[in-house]
């Protein structure tokens, strides 16, 4: 009997969350759909173009990774060997975050033979942008050059396995909460009408992830990371519903970014850096935004070795492609 009303329970709990899903793509979102039709997609495709020559009359640096970096995650930067950085208010037509810790500029650097465009601060739903605004920037980069994106956060943990300060090698997501940056017309120029999904996070860099955590006493766990619109915190009953779908991690961006990358054909990792418990999770009681910069900036060491480790690995691949004098190569 306990068990059929448990069985119950979590039939119900599924129920819920297909009515708030209804209620989340067929409301705002159809309506976006409606506007966006073929002068839409020129508009918006001119509007990258924009963006891209702006940066080119900057610089002539040709990007392969993106590294978008997440709360508090900014001083990463310090990492790599600096080549020019651009202010996001100096690109006509790029968003700009209002997160606080954000720093809003476009870093191009270095590091080893790998040529990199950091992205100091993300752009989220909850500034008020449409989702198209969102994932800009990456399409931009994209149009740069730039074909693997490593995408960082800060998140909640539901899963009551984790702990703050530990990461996630995120192996799948859930973005039904949120509307899709793909919906209404197609950018023909970027990618297909339909893609998939199924794979859309790196399995190799899952693993070397893991394997660096390993040999560094850091603990990276592999799990599925949800994305909510915020700007506000999850209550209790929503992150039981959440947790009652199969989501470990919870935040207020990535997902569809990895919708637009995967849109773009880019390979994508993803790194959540567990900064608090959920809410209603143990340990997940007293967390508040100044309590989770705080204990993201006590994990710039492990989140360092981590990325460096990564990308040493990205630079090896290369190296085994086009040999140890591989920095110009493509």
């Amino acid at each position: 009997m306990q068990k059929m009303i448990m069985k119950m329970k979590r039939i119900s709990g599924i129920l819920l969350a297909a009515l708030i899903l209804a209620t989340v793509l067929c409301g705002p979102a159809a309506a976006h759909a409606e506007a966006k039709d073929q002068d839409w997609v020129e508009d918006y495709y001119n509007r990258l173009e924009y963006c891209a020559e702006q940066i080119r009359e900057k610089t002539d640096y040709v990007p392969e990774i993106v590294i978008v970096l997440g709360t508090g995650l900014g001083d990463y930067v310090e990492q790599v060997n600096v080549l020019q950085v651009i202010p996001y208010s100096e690109i006509d037509g790029w968003p700009v975050s209002s997160a606080p810790t954000h720093a809003n500029r476009l870093v191009f650097a270095e590091y080893k033979g790998l040529k990199l465009a950091i992205m100091q601060g993300r752009i989220h739903y909850y500034d008020g942008y449409s989702m198209d605004e969102v994932v800009l920037p990456l399409r931009v980069l994209w149009k740069l050059g730039a074909r693997t994106v490593m995408i960082t956060n800060a998140v909640g943990a539901m899963n009551p396995d984790y702990s703050v300060g530990g990461f996630v090698a995120v192996k799948d997501q859930i973005s039904s909460f949120v509307p899709s940056p793909l919906i209404g017309s197609n950018l023909e120029k970027l990618g297909a009408r339909f893609i998939g999904m199924t794979e859309a996070f790196d399995k190799t860099l899952q693993e070397e992830a893991q394997r660096i955590g390993r040999e560094n006493n850091i603990p990276v766990y592999s799990g599925i990371y949800l994305q909510v619109a915020g700007p506000q915190f999850e209550t209790p009953a929503e992150i039981r519903m959440y947790r009652m779908l199969g989501a470990d991690t919870i935040g207020m961006s990535s997902a569809v970014e990895v919708i637009a990358a995967q849109h773009m054909g880019m390979r994508v990792f993803e790194l959540n850096c567990i900064s608090n418990m959920a809410a209603g999770i143990e340990g997940g009681e007293d967390f508040d935004s100044i309590s989770i910069e705080h204990n993201v900036e006590n994990m710039e060491k492990n989140f360092a070795i981590l990325m460096n480790g990564l990308l040493d690995y990205l630079d090896q691949e290369k190296q085994e492609v086009y040999g140890p004098n591989h920095k110009n190569a493509r």
